[in-house]
């Protein structure tokens, strides 16, 4: 509309030839203006037109977020009745617990006193218990001193034999102590000719010197066996096999410490072994020397020792 006011102004300007220079500047000045104010205008319009398409996007943006309050609200409002059903059926369960509630307290009552009276029964057996096992741990005890107490008195006896029978190292005499016992072990070469039960003259001496140490020692029990080698016997008289013989020599030891009267002849016991408990190999003159032998095995007395096992539970 401008465009055209202003063409039309130019149009008369040049077809009137008597138009003064002062109106020509003045139009052309107003001209200028309306250029001016229509450039405004079309900054204007562009600024509206942004400003408008921002508030559109906004309009979106608004009416998204209330649709997703709304959807929230109508989940709020869900969980609210949710929640207020759940209430009310707590509000019923505690109804009927409350009403029970006497008898269940009661009931409740019952069976901790039960529980209680079954403690104090637990307490009291756990008490006797503990008295029962305070009493075996002093019996222990007493049995471990007494054990203590034969271990060092076969340690001495050892000693003493081995001292007593030092004439004899070398001549086919050991003193050894083994599991709580003391074993003196003669080789037949100092007892025995071969085939025979009597005691030689050396072989005496060493029973004699023994027994002096067994008769300052009555508590000792005393196993003497005889044992050979795999030979058979070939012998005459009495003897049938190695086994007999065996027993003879065995018996021929006893019989030598019966001599002693300071020995308790109730302590004595004399057995055959003949060949079936070698020290060594029968198959070599010198293992058989080895399993030719009087076996003496000195054992403390355990009688007091077996009765406190038996009194301990």
């Amino acid at each position: 509309m401008i465009k055209k006011i202003s063409l039309g102004l130019l149009v008369l300007a040049l077809s009137t030839s008597c138009v003064s220079k002062k109106i020509y500047g003045d139009l052309e000045n107003k001209y200028t203006d309306l250029k001016k104010e229509n450039r405004s205008l079309s900054d204007e319009n562009e600024s509206l037109l942004k400003a408008k398409n921002k508030l559109e996007s906004d309009k979106d943006a608004l009416e998204k977020s209330l649709d997703k309050i709304k959807s929230e609200r109508d989940k709020l409002t869900a969980d609210q009745k949710a929640l207020n059903e759940k209430m009310d059926r707590l509000q019923d369960s505690y109804k009927a617990l409350e009403k029970n509630s006497n008898e269940a307290l009661q009931d409740n009552l019952k069976k901790n006193r039960d529980l209680l009276a079954e403690l104090e029964a637990k307490e009291k057996a756990l008490s006797i218990e503990q008295e029962r096992l305070n009493k075996n741990a002093e019996r222990l005890k007493e049995l471990e001193d007494k054990i203590a107490a034969k271990e060092a008195t076969m340690r001495k006896l050892k000693e003493t034999l081995s001292n007593a029978l030092n004439g004899f190292e070398g001549k086919g005499l050991t003193v050894e102590q083994k599991n709580g016992k003391v074993y003196v072990s003669m080789e037949n070469k100092l007892l025995f000719n071969s085939g025979s039960w009597s005691v030689g003259s050396e072989g005496k001496k060493a029973v004699v010197e023994l027994g002096k140490v067994l008769g300052d020692n009555p508590d000792i029990a005393v196993l003497i066996e005889g044992h050979t080698d795999n030979d058979p016997y070939g012998g005459s008289g009495p003897i049938a096999d190695n086994w007999d013989l065996s027993t003879k020599r065995a018996t021929a030891i006893v019989a030598i410490l019966s001599e002693n009267r300071a020995i308790n002849k109730k302590n004595l016991t004399a057995a055959g072994r003949g060949e079936f408990s070698p020290l060594a190999t029968n198959d070599t003159a010198e293992g058989k020397a080895k399993n030719r032998r009087i076996e003496i095995i000195l054992t403390p007395r355990l009688d007091e020792i077996a009765e406190m096992l038996n009194e301990i539970d």
